[in-house]
């Protein structure tokens, strides 16, 4: 079963960017690449017990083992040694990217109270789009009774594209609910 946000992509964003950039070659089009998530933990070093709820969560928020991100230096000032945890990270690559990037945009965003739309900003000048969210509990697979502590994320978007305007259409035919956007696009469900 093809995800949802891909066959959008396929059907619907690929052609209207190539109509709007006018691309001759279909390989020029941009499109995600990956997704990766990124949980930064300063006591993880001194609680196991907090590293492995963050790691269970993460499995749980994306549907794949998170990898522990360690300290390449040591930092006298955070009592922090080379080699000690210091977070968790998921790349998301394929089906399970778009998955993700669906329920992200459809699902857990509109779950955010007060939520005004993500910043347009972000764009690291080379096509890819970074923002945070401020706790795990927007998504809807954590009980928030099982949460141990609450805590932010950062979520990189990796588009093929060098360009943000580019990568800013991509996202914004995605979905993507941009902040000041008066109609953002929805991602219908066909009725075939």
């Amino acid at each position: 079963m093809e995800p949802r946000l891909k066959k959008h992509y396929r059907e619907q964003v690929r052609p209207r960017l190539t109509e709007r950039f006018e691309f001759e070659n279909p390989h020029q089009v941009p499109k995600v690449d990956k997704v990766v998530l990124n949980v930064g933990i300063g006591e993880a070093s001194r609680s196991q017990k907090l590293l492995d709820s963050v790691l269970e969560e993460l499995s749980t928020i994306t549907g794949q083992k998170p990898v522990v991100t360690k300290a390449r230096k040591s930092i006298a000032g955070f009592s922090l040694r080379e080699g000690m945890p210091v977070g968790a990270s998921v790349t998301l690559r394929r089906d399970r990217m778009y998955e993700f990037l669906d329920r992200l945009v459809s699902v857990a965003m509109p779950r955010i109270r007060d939520f005004r739309g993500i910043p347009t900003r972000s764009f690291d000048g080379r096509g890819n789009y970074t923002f945070g969210v401020k706790e795990q509990l927007m998504f809807p697979e954590i009980d928030y009774d099982d949460v141990e502590t609450v805590h932010g994320m950062d979520i990189t978007v990796v588009t093929s594209t060098d360009k943000d305007d580019e990568a800013y259409e991509l996202l914004r035919e995605m979905g993507f609910p941009f902040r000041g956007e008066t109609n953002p696009v929805s991602i219908g469900v066909s009725a075939d």
